[in-house]
């Protein structure tokens, strides 16, 4: 017999490591997989945006803790890795979120700054999925890692945009996910991404600010920028039964922009 759609969604008895997860998109998609019965840990590099956003969570009835940790470090990754599985015994669901941008011109963009997006957008995704798919979801022939790429990984420069790195980083993202998903499909692992357009972020404040956010808004046929609730419903698609044949995809989450530029 079928489940119900209620079943399919349900997140009950499942775990979820979430980096980047103390504000923002992050801290959404951690709302979305604790509301559905998950639980979770949270990863970010300052510990008091942790625990503040691990509060937030508990007064919303979800179990969570979390482990400051920098991402763009391979030592404080694999660290990351060996407390979330200390805690959570397994991993059902890990959700790469944590990223950085840096706004340059290309001909003047500086090498360290590159090095530091890719490394912290590209270099952590594959380290922290590959050390939890070998020690948690391979063994147990189970799990779903979703990341979180961006629209800018589907085409070139969006509104003025002066962000190659992040760019890059975000395409790399995408075809890091269609990867992993055709290895690693196999095993019982859906890998999928999500690429959000324009959300109110700490990322995104100074575009905001030069460019506005109705201007931005008028670039998208829906004619709005992302809210608080807009990742939740595809978050928790793939992180749940009820996407349990998706993978390898990644799903802008616009309002339509990219499908004026053809992505």
């Amino acid at each position: 017999m079928s489940r119900t759609v209620q079943q399919l969604f349900s997140l009950e008895g499942r775990t979820a490591l979430v980096t980047g997860g103390s504000r923002g998109l992050g801290l959404q998609i951690a709302e979305a997989l604790g509301e559905a019965g998950a639980k979770l840990v949270l990863s970010s590099r300052k510990a008091a945006d942790l625990e503040e956003a691990a509060a937030h969570l508990k007064a919303r009835g979800i179990e969570a803790s979390w482990i400051a940790a920098d991402a763009s470090q391979p030592e404080q990754v694999q660290a990351l890795a060996d407390e979330a599985l200390k805690r959570l015994g397994h991993i059902d669901i890990l959700v790469n979120n944590a990223g950085a941008t840096w706004g340059a011109p290309a001909e003047d963009h500086p090498l360290e700054a590159w090095d530091k997006v890719m490394n912290l957008n590209v270099r952590s995704i594959f380290l922290l999925s590959q050390i939890i798919a070998k020690r948690s979801m391979l063994p147990r022939k189970s799990g779903r890692i979703i990341s979180v790429a961006s629209i800018a990984g589907l085409g070139g420069n969006l509104a003025g945009m002066q962000t190659v790195a992040y760019n890059t980083s975000k395409a790399a993202v995408i075809n890091l996910t269609r990867a992993l998903a055709g290895e690693w499909g196999p095993h019982g692992i859906n890998v999928n991404a999500i690429a959000p357009g324009f959300f109110p972020s700490k990322m995104t404040a100074g575009l905001m600010k030069s460019i506005g956010a109705d201007v931005m808004a008028s670039h998208a046929p829906l004619r709005r920028i992302g809210d608080d609730e807009d990742l939740k419903g595809l978050a928790l698609l793939f992180a749940s039964d009820a996407g349990k044949h998706i993978t390898g995809q990644t799903v802008p989450v616009d309002g339509g922009v990219s499908a004026m530029i053809g992505g």
